[in-house]
């Protein structure tokens, strides 16, 4: 039968990698308390504390309707605190608590636990990610 041909597309690739990555990070991030997109969260907060949930998202492209619930986690564990804006009372600025600040110095290791587990060099890590970048850019 002449049918496009699954390993032969780059959007089962990317998924089928996004999946096995995600995978990985499992067990590592398990005893942080943590899922792999409340670490990326996380990772965005430490990077730019006290912004908006309307950054925060974009920042880590996740939907608001996604950020409401992933939010309220990372705050029943203490890792984060909602206020309200004092320029906008409708918007909400994100904080990273003592507790969560804790947890950063706990994510280096996390993530080189992972980059070893990939199974890539640092110079393939950096061509994927380069790559990965110039995809996601072109169709913003």
């Amino acid at each position: 039968m002449n049918a496009a041909r699954l390993n032969d597309q780059l959007c089962f690739a990317l998924y089928s990698a996004s999946h096995h990555l995600t995978a990985i990070y499992r067990p590592i991030l398990e005893p942080l308390g943590l899922t792999y997109t409340q670490f990326a969260v996380m990772m965005a907060l430490w990077e730019s504390d006290g912004i908006s949930i309307t950054e925060l998202a974009s920042r880590t492209n996740l939907s608001k309707a996604t950020m409401t619930p992933l939010l309220k986690k990372l705050e029943e564990k203490s890792l984060i605190k909602l206020d309200r804006m004092l320029e906008n009372d409708r918007k909400k600025k994100v904080t990273v608590t003592a507790t969560g600040k804790k947890l950063a110095s706990k994510s280096i290791s996390a993530t080189e636990k992972a980059f070893c587990a990939s199974g890539l060099s640092m110079d393939e890590a950096k061509l994927v990610i380069k790559i990965c970048h110039k995809l996601t850019l072109n169709n913003d």
